[in-house]
């Protein structure tokens, strides 16, 4: 070997040494910054990532706070953390080997439609249908949900309770004349008014308060016979003698208080004094002094109006739940923030064709007289429940139009399609006649999304389905 030959050789192998050793000091430093890197994430581990509220509501921090009234939030650490998110690979690979012991029932739509496959497949926009497992999927129907989900679209939960549904149904109405508090004062003979007394439409009378001065030939000649009757020394003190007379006065409405001064004074007035037959407000007055009044012609209207009626238009749909005797709450606009209590007395026997109403009249007590003819009102009627009944919040109901149905709360994040029959409505609430027992708890909130998810209308049909079977093996066990 020549020299030259013998120094190449030695350079090469001084230079794979110096890569050997420069090499095996760059791993060093690599390895070691490894292991400061894991003791800090050891480190860290144990302190907080983030703070929260101290009553559990949706307020975060990631530094130090405190609420209103003072409180400092609660820190939440690494492994305190719960994550709904989607799992890492290596867990998801371990559930993919936990579910690979588990067989595969079917697939069902990832969208939450009713539409369900044997095989793996794709919807129309491509998107895998999702495997369900035995145990995810009960056979009675109900549906199991991940803590997550539950914790992400908010369920809530609340038991079905015995309560007393208030339902109002409000109608709009005028106030009307009570018919049997009104009266006219009219002559029942030809007569002539001679004087009327200092009253005008719209004042407020009193019984027996005058209210004009009559004379009638008539009404004089049965007085001038009565008093010769009376008078008589044959005939006075024998009642049976002047017992026809009198009625002969009483027949032309004579007043009794004018018949009662002639059998006391036994003189013969020659204007006959006519006076108020109740106490009220005059609505009409047509007496004009002078006037001849022919036998029927009103002279006087008067109107009791210490209890009016309240007409009011209760809509087709509601009528079914009104009946005689319910309280009613009456508002007039006149009188904002006051109310007027009364009952409803009729509920008249005819409905509106045009507006699909019937008329309800209600009886109010108007002793200070705010309630005027005509005025107009709004009444609010009572018709809920006399005793509590099994009820639940409205929002916990899903109403197809044919079918209503509820998702009951069986704990462990299983959730339960089950049918009822609901009744009346009212605050919110809603009656359950059947489907539910008391302290079933039932999904109030979010119960849509439970809906796509579990495709309760599929499970559902199935109830329907199994019902239908069940009552044609039924019936063709009876057959002989």
């Amino acid at each position: 070997m020549t020299r030259l030959a013998i120094a190449g050789t030695a350079a090469a192998i001084f230079a794979a040494a110096g890569v050997a050793l420069i090499g095996g000091r760059a791993m060093q430093p690599q390895s070691d910054s490894s292991s400061l890197t894991f003791a800090a994430h050891a480190a860290d581990a144990g302190a907080p990532i983030y703070f929260r509220d101290p009553d559990g509501r949706p307020f975060y921090s990631l530094t130090p706070k405190k609420t209103a009234d003072g409180r400092d939030y609660r820190a939440v650490r690494a492994n305190e953390d719960i994550s709904f998110e989607e799992a890492d690979e290596a867990p998801a690979v371990m559930a993919t080997d936990a579910k690979g012991d588990r067989k595969i029932k079917y697939y069902r739509n990832p969208m939450g439609l009713p539409d369900t496959s044997p095989v793996p497949k794709k919807d129309s926009m491509g998107m895998d249908y999702i495997p369900v497992y035995e145990g995810e999927d009960g056979d009675d129907g109900s549906v199991k949900l991940s803590p997550g989900k539950i914790q992400r679209s908010g369920v809530k939960s609340e038991p079905a309770e015995l309560r007393r549904i208030r339902t109002l149904v409000r109608a709009p109405g005028t106030i009307q004349l009570d018919e049997r508090r009104v009266s006219v004062v009219a002559m029942r003979a030809d007569s002539f008014v001679q004087k009327v007394a200092d009253v005008t439409t719209g004042s407020r009378v009193t019984k027996g308060q005058p209210l004009m001065e009559i004379y009638s030939s008539a009404v004089s000649s049965a007085a001038a016979e009565y008093l010769a009757t009376i008078t008589s020394k044959t005939t006075a003190g024998i009642e049976p003698y002047g017992r026809g007379s009198r009625q002969r006065l009483i027949n032309l409405d004579v007043p009794e208080p004018v018949i009662a001064e002639m059998e006391k004074n036994h003189t013969l007035p020659i204007a006959i004094q006519w006076s108020s037959p109740r106490d009220g407000i005059v609505l009409q007055r047509n007496a004009i002094e002078g006037m001849r009044a022919q036998p029927g012609d009103v002279l006087f209207r008067i109107a009791d109006i210490s209890q009016v009626w309240a007409t009011v238009d209760v809509a087709e749909r509601d009528l079914g739940n009104v009946a005689v005797g319910q309280p009613v709450m009456v508002r007039a606009r006149s009188y904002p923030g006051r109310d007027f209590k009364g009952l409803i007395s009729v509920i008249y026997p005819q409905v509106n064709k045009e507006t699909r109403t019937a008329r309800v009249r209600i009886e109010l007590a108007n002793a200070d007289l705010a309630l005027l003819p005509d005025m107009y009102v709004d009444a609010e009627i009572d018709t809920g429940t006399p005793v509590p009944v099994l009820s639940i919040a409205e929002s916990a109901l899903l109403d197809t139009g044919s079918r209503q149905a509820v998702l009951v709360d069986k704990g462990q994040g299983r959730f339960e399609p089950r049918e009822v029959k609901p009744g009346r409505r009212g605050d919110g609430y809603v009656e359950i006649r059947d489907g539910l027992a008391e302290g079933d708890a039932v999904v109030t909130s979010a119960n849509f999304l439970i809906d796509a998810e579990s495709n309760l209308k599929a499970a559902l049909k199935g109830f329907a389905e199994t019902g239908t079977v069940q009552g044609g093996d039924k019936a063709m066990g009876a057959k002989p």
